[in-house]
């Protein structure tokens, strides 16, 4: 069973900053793509940022030049960097792991993690 455990959310002053983490856990062959979702009360779930193995990136409009997502392959880890952050930020983010693949030749899954809330307000 593959588990995704997400840290570092919390509360912090507009114009401020966090880091998010996020470990895949288990037997684990490979993962292609892994990245962050974030959910708004009231509003649906939107793309953060993706990373693939080979480190091509995806920023949501919102985010784009001020978050930063990075992976350590060999640690099945994804992490994103957050600056200047704004009210609009507000939300629970998600962990996403795509095309987990657990032995060789196996079939592809998704995963999500359980969600880190990130509170911007002063």
């Amino acid at each position: 069973q593959v588990q995704l455990v997400e840290s570092g959310g919390g509360l912090v002053q507009p114009g401020g900053s966090l880091r998010l983490s996020c470990a895949a856990s288990g037997s684990i062959f490979s993962i292609y793509s892994m990245g962050w979702y974030r959910q708004a009360p009231g509003k649906q779930r939107e793309l953060v940022a993706t990373i693939t193995s080979g480190g091509s990136t995806k920023y949501g409009d919102s985010v784009r030049g001020r978050f930063t997502i990075a992976r350590d392959n060999a640690k099945n880890t994804v992490y994103l960097q957050m600056n200047s952050l704004k009210p609009d930020d507000t939300a629970v983010y998600y962990c996403n792991a795509e095309a987990v693949v657990v032995a060789p030749g196996g079939p592809e899954y998704r995963y999500w993690g359980q969600g880190t809330q990130v509170t911007v307000s002063s």
